[in-house]
């Protein structure tokens, strides 16, 4: 039997093609396809943000201590001046002023360091958040991850830019980030009472300390000690805002990662304006 393709060859095959065939068949035939390699890069991926928010929530908690702290030397030293009729320093003995002195000190001195501490975990936090975020809803995230931290270190515009990176994390993280009603539901007013809190008491705190500098008489010292009175009552509010800020947004987080998304009834046209209401 000849070959069934050449037809001059004996067939040798059970498909009735002879070695020629079949080697020029087998020569002839594309190589196989390669596997696919995976594309490299950073892939967004949910982290639970509760822990950092309980240690957030706990050093807020040390900065109120330490603003109640700087209130009791801030009074004890302002009844000092409370006197109308003591006019000048003679009037009050040396041994007292040195005291409220060194309490206002102590008041300082204990504030910094927890103030620092307070930042760098809340940093942390907001990092984390901003991470899952990507997860969420990454289209409406105007800013890159590392802009939940750099924008803090920015003069001037670190008075709006965070609070800008905040509305998008917010915005995501609610169940349906793209829902009209959703928004409404879970509406944003315990951020912008934070971030209102938050930036009174650094601009009035900044305006209060460089009036207690600057006090020579008296007069114009009681006038400081209440400056610096209100700036602590400020960032005492503050601080109270901002745990519920991350309380809320740690919240909200957890249980849209532990329940999944609501579906979105909203039209896909009408959708990616309604998140940063």
């Amino acid at each position: 039997m000849l070959c069934a393709n050449c037809g001059t060859q004996k067939a040798t095959t059970g498909e009735g093609l002879c070695d020629g065939c079949v080697i020029a068949a087998a020569n002839s035939a594309p190589p196989p396809r390669a596997p696919a390699v995976p594309l490299s890069g950073p892939t967004a991926v949910l982290r639970s943000p509760v822990g950092l928010s309980y240690a957030v929530v706990a050093l807020l908690g040390a900065v109120i201590a330490a603003d109640c702290f700087s209130l009791f030397a801030l009074f004890r030293s302002r009844g000092l001046w409370s006197d109308p009729a003591s006019e000048g320093f003679t009037a009050i003995a040396a041994e007292e002023i040195d005291r409220a002195q060194t309490q206002l000190l102590w008041s300082s001195q204990i504030y910094t360091p927890v103030v620092v501490a307070t930042a760098v975990v809340f940093l942390v936090w907001f990092f984390r958040v901003r991470r899952n975020a990507d997860v969420f809803a990454p289209d409406l995230q105007r800013r890159g991850p590392g802009w939940a931290i750099g924008t803090w270190f920015i003069p001037i515009a670190n008075l709006w830019m965070p609070r800008g990176v905040a509305v998008d994390v917010w915005a995501a993280s609610r169940r349906d980030p793209y829902g009209l009603e959703t928004a409404k539901r879970e509406p944003k007013l315990v951020l912008d009472l934070w971030w209102t809190a938050w930036v009174a008491s650094l601009l009035y705190g900044r305006f209060a300390t460089r009036r207690y500098g600057a006090a020579e008489g008296p007069a114009d010292i009681r006038d400081a000690l209440d400056q610096l009175v209100v700036a602590d009552l400020l960032d005492i509010t503050a601080a109270v805002l901002a745990i519920f800020f991350v309380r809320a947004l740690t919240r909200m987080q957890h249980l849209k990662a532990t329940t999944g998304p609501a579906v979105s009834t909203e039209p896909p046209a009408t959708r990616l304006d309604v998140g940063r209401m």
